[in-house]
């Protein structure tokens, strides 16, 4: 595994502590008979069975069975978890509205939603919608049996490769429709009629909900706005990165070193960015495209001959620079290439026979497509993939979107890129010349700010009579 920046453990804590205190209200009697006549009201029929909450990643889910049998779901955003979840739900609500109406992927049907004041014990905004049934999770089909829910996933070996394409063929055709979704801003698109699709609201990222739940950064410092322009948008990212490292107290630094290297390299990806130097040119002012942070195989829903019956869970869906759609997909091994056990290089090396194999189905699925007048040659996304996995696109795109990443990313394949560096960041003092005035003035300073912050929470968790070791 590679070393990452880590959580704020006191911000987890306290994520976790609000979650629990919610809890408490959602089981309450008076509550769940709330949330059951709301499903009933909005999808019709006779009840038969409300089965009891289930919590994912993000969300709480209550599904009520009818005398049809057919279902549908309660989904709530869990407090403490999603810090914006009227934005998250007004988001979501809308992605899936358009891609419902521009395209052919099966998502559930949205029968309803609201706000936290129209929720059963104002429980939160919530999303009311079919429920898919007998299906499973395309991560629980491609998975390494003998796994535990709680062990880290990772893509079967030992996998066919003929069920592995059949599955790789339905996912490019979905990739394909959403590539094909265009717009002239970068941000989150309206909800409402008859401007559905139009940008006029800030990206909310799975990222900037992070930083404020699991980093204690200010939401005010997130960014606020749309964007017309690549440029823009890698800048306000490249100063989201800076305020970061900045805002989160514990657990930010290991060390003096370890401080100055990540200071560099922020500083570094900022110059990168207002060079352009992040993103090719010929899509400055867009066509951008729909991009999800959650599309991967564990929001994706099989039947038991792996045919996809639906994609779920479309929050953290925006319009984001082109590049994040011409990259290949990370989740080809399931697991994050931070969280790999034997590493980035091992992951990469992985990695590159499964995304061959995906390229390949995906070139068949394009060509199919263009033969019968469904997709324009220059459309095709399988040479932009390869093209921006061999010059290093995909990793900066990654390291923008995961910012406990960061680091390790920068060090390994960012700045090797663009500065020759031996991926290993030992280099990074060298680096220091290349910022401006500004930033090699301000490291010093900066760095015994994070150093003393560090010493000063040690010292509250110990106590100043013991002895303890400072970075």
């Amino acid at each position: 595994m590679e070393p990452r920046m880590k959580f704020d453990d006191a911000a987890w804590e306290r994520s976790d502590a609000i979650f629990d205190a919610w809890k408490t209200k959602l089981y309450e009697e008076d509550t769940m008979r709330g949330i059951g006549n709301l499903i009933k009201k909005h999808r019709g029929g006779v009840p038969k069975e409300l089965f009891a909450p289930q919590r994912g990643a993000f969300n709480v889910t209550v599904r009520m069975e009818f005398g049809d049998g057919g279902s549908a779901i309660m989904r709530t955003p869990c407090p403490g978890v999603h810090i914006f979840p009227e934005e998250k739900t007004r988001n979501e609500v809308a992605a899936m509205r358009y891609i419902a109406d521009n395209t052919t992927i099966p998502i559930p049907f949205v029968l309803h939603h609201g706000t936290a004041e129209e929720s059963p014990g104002q429980l939160g905004p919530f999303i009311i919608m079919e429920y898919v049934k007998d299906a499973q999770t395309l991560s629980d089909v491609l998975n390494l049996p003998g796994l535990s829910p709680q062990d880290r996933p990772m893509l079967d070996p030992g996998i066919d490769e003929q069920k592995l394409a059949f599955i790789y063929e339905q996912i490019a055709d979905i990739l394909l429709q959403l590539s094909a979704l265009r717009f002239d801003r970068i941000g989150a698109p309206l909800e409402v009629e008859p401007e559905i699709g139009n940008v006029r609201h800030r990206p909310l990222t799975w990222d900037m909900n992070e930083l404020v739940q699991l980093a204690n950064c200010p939401p005010s410092e997130l960014i606020a706005t749309h964007f017309d322009t690549a440029t823009s948008y890698y800048s306000a990212i490249a100063d989201m990165k800076i305020m970061h490292l900045d805002k989160q107290r514990n657990d930010a630094i290991e060390s003096a070193e370890d401080c100055r290297r990540k200071y560099i390299g922020r500083h570094l990806f900022k110059k990168l960015a207002s060079e352009q130097r992040l993103h090719d040119p010929e899509f400055e002012k867009g066509p951008f495209r729909l991009w999800c942070d959650d599309f991967r195989p564990g929001n994706i829903l099989v039947d038991k001959d792996c045919r996809i019956l639906s994609v779920i869970d479309w929050e953290f869906t925006y319009v984001a620079p082109a590049s994040y759609t011409q990259n290949p997909p990370w989740w080809l091994l399931l697991e994050m290439p931070e969280y790999w056990f034997r590493g980035f290089e091992d992951w990469c090396k992985v990695y590159q026979p499964r995304l061959e194999t995906f390229l390949r189905v995906l070139y068949q699925r394009e060509q199919t497509a263009i033969l019968r007048g469904k997709l324009e040659p220059q459309n095709t996304l399988s040479e932009n993939m390869r093209e921006n996995w061999e010059n290093g696109q995909f990793w900066i795109d990654y390291a923008v979107r995961r910012s406990w990443a960061f680091d390790a990313v920068f060090w390994t394949f960012i700045d090797k890129k663009f500065f020759g560096g031996n991926g290993k960041g030992d280099q990074y003092e060298e680096r220091l010349w290349l910022l401006n005035d500004e930033a090699q003035k301000h490291i010093e300073a900066f760095t015994f700010k994070k150093v003393e912050d560090s010493r000063t929470r040690v010292l509250e968790e110990h106590g100043e009579s013991e002895t303890v070791s400072l970075p």
